[in-house]
């Protein structure tokens, strides 16, 4: 029996969608059916997205958003609502990382970092996330009462590594900020939870995995291999549809097995 699961409809933000695994986020959540607004810093990028959407038959729209800013979130959702109508799913997708041991570490590194990761996307989803429970106390309007928000965290927030502690700090913060959403919001119907990819062949990456360094990284996983963007696909929909909606505060990760 086929199953397919249908998000026309449905109006999507997808933060840091200018590349990698933002954008294929974006497309795929486009070809479900979903009109999607695509945000990141990098507006050109963006619109070069939109229009690859468009052709393929999809709905986007682009606004700028830098989420280390709260008044630039905000300034986002309001205008992304405007032109797209309310948000019923968020892709919490913005992320940063450095790479040096921890003593190593500056100021500078650590703040990069954290306000990205951690307190980026815990406005974001505030922001959100506020919209939809105006909605389900009907307080606002909406096509859709209650609400997905799905957070990409990382099994760097699971399983340690070196040379990104602080990264694998960040993630696990999301991990924890996702239940504590979960526990809040879970009631009014939305429904809060996180992938945790592993690693995932970008563009952004795609030259280290041909290193000694990357063959070497790539020799100790569990099956010799780092993922594709759309193994992430069948996943993420599902999260973002009703068919999810016994699933909630879950961490679900999405790595070929490697923090087990």
């Amino acid at each position: 029996m086929a199953y397919e699961i249908d998000l026309s409809g449905r109006v999507a933000l997808v933060t840091g969608a200018s590349s990698g695994l933002g954008a294929q986020f974006a497309k795929t959540l486009a070809a479900a059916g979903a009109g999607v607004v695509l945000a990141s810093r990098r507006v050109d990028k963006l619109k070069d997205l939109r229009a690859e959407i468009e052709a393929a038959g999809g709905n986007a729209h682009v606004v700028a958003m830098d989420v280390t800013d709260k008044h630039s979130i905000a300034a986002a959702v309001a205008h992304a609502e405007t032109e797209m109508g309310s948000i019923d799913i968020l892709v919490n997708n913005s992320g940063v990382s450095t790479t040096q041991r921890i003593q190593d570490v500056s100021e500078e590194d650590y703040d990069f970092v954290m306000d990205t990761n951690v307190r980026g996307a815990f406005f974001v989803a505030q922001e959100v996330g506020k919209r939809m429970l105006a909605r389900a106390k009907g307080a606002a309007p909406g096509s859709f009462t209650g609400g997905r928000i799905i957070n990409i965290a990382s099994m760097a927030g699971l399983k340690v590594l070196p040379q990104i502690g602080v990264y694998c700090m960040s993630k696990a913060a999301v991990i924890q900020m996702t239940k504590a959403f979960a526990v809040e919001w879970g009631r009014f119907g939305i429904n809060v939870n996180a992938i945790c990819p592993g690693y995932i062949d970008t563009e952004i990456n795609h030259h280290h995995w041909e290193t000694e360094q990357g063959q070497k990284l790539i020799s100790m996983l569990p099956r010799k291999r780092v993922g594709q963007p759309q193994d992430l696909d069948a996943l993420l929909v599902m999260l973002a549809s009703d068919q999810s909606h016994f699933i909630n505060g879950a961490v679900i990760s999405a790595d070929d097995g490697f923090a087990v």
